[in-house]
Protein backbone atom coordinates (compact mmCIF):
# COMPACT_ATOMS: atom_id res chain seq x y z
CA UNK A 1 0.00 0.00 0.00
CA UNK A 2 1.33 3.45 -0.83
CA UNK A 3 0.62 5.84 2.02
CA UNK A 4 -1.33 8.91 0.99
CA UNK A 5 -1.80 11.96 3.18
CA UNK A 6 -5.44 12.69 3.87
CA UNK A 7 -6.35 16.36 3.73
CA UNK A 8 -7.31 18.15 6.94
CA UNK A 9 -10.99 17.78 7.62
CA UNK A 10 -11.13 14.01 7.27
CA UNK A 11 -12.70 12.02 10.10
CA UNK A 12 -10.40 9.22 11.30
CA UNK A 13 -10.84 5.49 11.41
CA UNK A 14 -11.18 4.73 15.12
CA UNK A 15 -9.52 1.57 16.41
CA UNK A 16 -10.08 0.06 19.86
CA UNK A 17 -7.59 -2.64 20.88
CA UNK A 18 -8.98 -4.76 23.71
CA UNK A 19 -9.23 -8.12 25.44
CA UNK A 20 -12.50 -9.90 26.01
CA UNK A 21 -13.38 -9.06 29.65
CA UNK A 22 -13.12 -12.52 31.18
CA UNK A 23 -12.23 -13.22 34.84
CA UNK A 24 -8.54 -14.00 35.23
CA UNK A 25 -7.63 -12.60 31.81
CA UNK A 26 -8.15 -8.87 32.29
CA UNK A 27 -7.23 -6.32 34.93
CA UNK A 28 -5.32 -8.87 37.00
CA UNK A 29 -3.57 -6.05 38.90
CA UNK A 30 -6.94 -5.17 40.43
CA UNK A 31 -6.87 -8.54 42.23
CA UNK A 32 -6.71 -8.03 45.17
CA UNK A 33 -8.64 -6.14 46.47
CA UNK A 34 -11.18 -7.10 43.81
CA UNK A 35 -12.00 -10.67 42.87
CA UNK A 36 -11.28 -11.81 39.31
CA UNK A 37 -15.03 -11.58 38.58
CA UNK A 38 -15.20 -8.02 39.92
CA UNK A 39 -12.09 -7.02 37.99
CA UNK A 40 -13.64 -8.42 34.81
CA UNK A 41 -16.85 -6.50 35.50
CA UNK A 42 -14.84 -3.29 35.81
CA UNK A 43 -12.96 -4.11 32.61
CA UNK A 44 -16.24 -4.69 30.77
CA UNK A 45 -17.60 -1.37 32.05
CA UNK A 46 -14.44 0.46 30.97
CA UNK A 47 -14.50 -1.13 27.53
CA UNK A 48 -18.21 -0.41 27.07
CA UNK A 49 -17.79 3.23 28.06
CA UNK A 50 -14.93 3.54 25.56
CA UNK A 51 -16.92 1.99 22.73
CA UNK A 52 -19.90 4.26 23.36
CA UNK A 53 -17.71 7.36 23.58
CA UNK A 54 -16.28 6.57 20.17
CA UNK A 55 -19.79 6.07 18.77
CA UNK A 56 -20.32 9.75 19.57
CA UNK A 57 -17.06 10.71 17.87
CA UNK A 58 -17.06 11.43 14.11
CA UNK A 59 -15.38 8.57 12.25
CA UNK A 60 -14.99 7.01 8.82
CA UNK A 61 -15.01 3.54 10.38
CA UNK A 62 -14.95 2.07 13.87
CA UNK A 63 -13.06 -1.17 14.40
CA UNK A 64 -12.76 -3.27 17.57
CA UNK A 65 -9.48 -5.19 17.40
CA UNK A 66 -10.26 -7.94 19.87
CA UNK A 67 -8.43 -10.73 21.66
CA UNK A 68 -11.40 -12.98 22.31
CA UNK A 69 -15.06 -13.09 21.37
CA UNK A 70 -17.54 -10.18 21.30
CA UNK A 71 -20.28 -10.19 23.91
CA UNK A 72 -23.49 -8.33 24.66
CA UNK A 73 -21.32 -5.35 25.67
CA UNK A 74 -20.48 -4.62 22.01
CA UNK A 75 -22.83 -1.95 20.59
CA UNK A 76 -23.82 -1.83 16.91
CA UNK A 77 -21.63 0.26 14.66
CA UNK A 78 -18.34 -1.61 14.96
CA UNK A 79 -16.45 -3.93 12.70
CA UNK A 80 -14.65 -6.63 14.67
CA UNK A 81 -11.20 -7.94 13.76
CA UNK A 82 -8.99 -10.41 15.65
CA UNK A 83 -5.74 -9.20 17.14
CA UNK A 84 -2.57 -10.34 15.41
CA UNK A 85 -0.04 -12.57 17.11
CA UNK A 86 3.05 -11.16 18.78
CA UNK A 87 3.89 -8.51 21.33
CA UNK A 88 1.75 -5.48 21.95
CA UNK A 89 3.90 -3.36 19.65
CA UNK A 90 3.30 -5.82 16.81
CA UNK A 91 -0.42 -6.04 17.57
CA UNK A 92 -0.75 -2.25 17.53
CA UNK A 93 1.08 -2.03 14.20
CA UNK A 94 -1.14 -4.77 12.77
CA UNK A 95 -4.27 -2.93 13.94
CA UNK A 96 -3.25 0.12 11.91
CA UNK A 97 -2.76 -2.26 8.99
CA UNK A 98 -6.54 -2.82 8.99
CA UNK A 99 -6.98 0.74 7.71
CA UNK A 100 -7.01 1.77 4.08
CA UNK A 101 -6.31 5.49 3.94
CA UNK A 102 -5.64 7.65 6.95
CA UNK A 103 -6.06 9.19 9.31
CA UNK A 104 -6.50 6.55 12.01
CA UNK A 105 -6.52 6.69 15.80
CA UNK A 106 -6.05 3.75 18.17
CA UNK A 107 -7.11 3.69 21.83
CA UNK A 108 -7.20 0.96 24.46
CA UNK A 109 -9.83 -0.16 26.96
CA UNK A 110 -8.21 1.39 30.06
CA UNK A 111 -9.52 4.97 29.90
CA UNK A 112 -13.31 5.00 30.45
CA UNK A 113 -13.09 8.75 31.17
CA UNK A 114 -12.53 9.28 27.42
CA UNK A 115 -14.93 11.77 25.82
CA UNK A 116 -15.42 12.83 22.19
CA UNK A 117 -14.20 16.33 23.11
CA UNK A 118 -10.73 14.95 23.85
CA UNK A 119 -10.47 13.76 20.23
CA UNK A 120 -11.99 16.82 18.57
CA UNK A 121 -8.99 17.72 16.41
CA UNK A 122 -7.82 14.25 15.43
CA UNK A 123 -7.68 13.86 11.66
CA UNK A 124 -8.83 17.39 11.02
CA UNK A 125 -6.11 19.68 12.31
CA UNK A 126 -3.38 19.01 9.76
CA UNK A 127 -1.02 17.08 12.05
CA UNK A 128 0.87 13.96 10.99
CA UNK A 129 0.30 12.14 14.29
CA UNK A 130 -1.64 12.40 17.54
CA UNK A 131 -0.27 11.16 20.84
CA UNK A 132 -2.13 10.70 24.13
CA UNK A 133 0.28 10.27 27.05
CA UNK A 134 -0.76 8.21 30.07
CA UNK A 135 0.03 9.24 33.63
CA UNK A 136 2.00 6.03 34.24
CA UNK A 137 4.47 6.79 31.45
CA UNK A 138 2.70 4.86 28.70
CA UNK A 139 0.19 6.16 26.19
CA UNK A 140 -3.56 5.83 25.85
CA UNK A 141 -3.96 6.99 22.24
CA UNK A 142 -1.88 6.92 19.08
CA UNK A 143 -3.01 8.39 15.79
CA UNK A 144 -1.36 8.50 12.38
CA UNK A 145 -2.29 10.45 9.27
CA UNK A 146 -0.63 7.63 7.30
CA UNK A 147 -1.43 4.36 9.10
CA UNK A 148 0.70 2.39 6.65
CA UNK A 149 3.74 3.79 8.48
CA UNK A 150 2.78 2.16 11.79
CA UNK A 151 5.09 -0.83 11.39
CA UNK A 152 8.19 1.35 11.25
CA UNK A 153 6.96 3.75 13.90
CA UNK A 154 5.70 1.30 16.55
CA UNK A 155 7.37 -2.10 16.12
CA UNK A 156 10.25 -2.51 18.54
CA UNK A 157 8.97 -0.04 21.15
CA UNK A 158 9.02 -1.81 24.52
CA UNK A 159 5.52 -1.67 25.93
CA UNK A 160 4.21 -1.51 29.51
CA UNK A 161 7.15 0.38 31.04
CA UNK A 162 7.34 3.84 32.57
CA UNK A 163 9.33 4.96 29.51
CA UNK A 164 7.07 3.55 26.79
CA UNK A 165 5.34 6.86 26.11
CA UNK A 166 8.58 8.83 25.90
CA UNK A 167 10.14 6.29 23.54
CA UNK A 168 7.07 6.16 21.31
CA UNK A 169 6.77 9.95 21.24
CA UNK A 170 10.45 10.23 20.28
CA UNK A 171 9.94 7.70 17.48
CA UNK A 172 7.29 9.96 15.99
CA UNK A 173 9.45 13.07 16.31
CA UNK A 174 12.55 11.34 14.91
CA UNK A 175 10.50 10.37 11.84
CA UNK A 176 9.90 14.06 11.21
CA UNK A 177 6.20 13.96 12.06
CA UNK A 178 4.28 16.99 13.29
CA UNK A 179 2.70 15.55 16.44
CA UNK A 180 -0.34 16.88 18.32
CA UNK A 181 -0.29 16.01 22.01
CA UNK A 182 -3.64 15.01 23.50
CA UNK A 183 -4.47 15.46 27.21
CA UNK A 184 -2.77 13.13 29.68
CA UNK A 185 -5.13 10.48 31.05
CA UNK A 186 -4.78 7.91 33.81
CA UNK A 187 -5.08 4.24 32.89
CA UNK A 188 -7.04 1.82 35.07
CA UNK A 189 -4.40 -0.64 36.24
CA UNK A 190 -4.61 -0.69 40.05
CA UNK A 191 -7.37 -0.18 42.59
CA UNK A 192 -6.08 3.36 43.24
CA UNK A 193 -6.26 4.06 39.51
CA UNK A 194 -9.80 2.72 39.35
CA UNK A 195 -10.98 5.00 42.16
CA UNK A 196 -9.30 8.07 40.66
CA UNK A 197 -10.62 7.41 37.16
CA UNK A 198 -14.17 6.72 38.38
CA UNK A 199 -14.15 10.12 40.06
CA UNK A 200 -13.54 11.93 36.77
CA UNK A 201 -15.75 9.83 34.47
CA UNK A 202 -18.66 11.55 32.70
CA UNK A 203 -22.12 11.43 34.32
CA UNK A 204 -23.81 8.09 33.76
CA UNK A 205 -20.51 6.30 33.20
CA UNK A 206 -20.81 2.53 33.41
CA UNK A 207 -17.39 2.38 35.01
CA UNK A 208 -18.24 4.85 37.79
CA UNK A 209 -21.54 3.04 38.35
CA UNK A 210 -19.77 -0.33 38.62
CA UNK A 211 -17.24 1.12 41.09
CA UNK A 212 -20.03 2.58 43.21
CA UNK A 213 -21.86 -0.76 43.23
CA UNK A 214 -18.74 -2.57 44.41
CA UNK A 215 -18.19 0.00 47.16
CA UNK A 216 -21.81 -0.41 48.27
CA UNK A 217 -21.46 -4.20 48.35
CA UNK A 218 -18.64 -4.12 50.94
CA UNK A 219 -20.43 -1.77 53.36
Amino acid sequence: MNPRRTAPGSAPTLLVIAKEPLPGRVKTRLTPPYTPQEAAALAEAALTDTLHALLRTPARRRVLVLDGTPGAWLPPGYEVAPQAAGGLDERIAAAFGLCDDGPALLVGMDTPQLTPALLAGVGRDGHDAWFGPAADGGFWALGLAEPARAGALVTGVEMSTDRTGAVQRRRLADAGLNVATLPTLRDVDTAADAAAVAACCPPGSRFATAMAALAQAVR
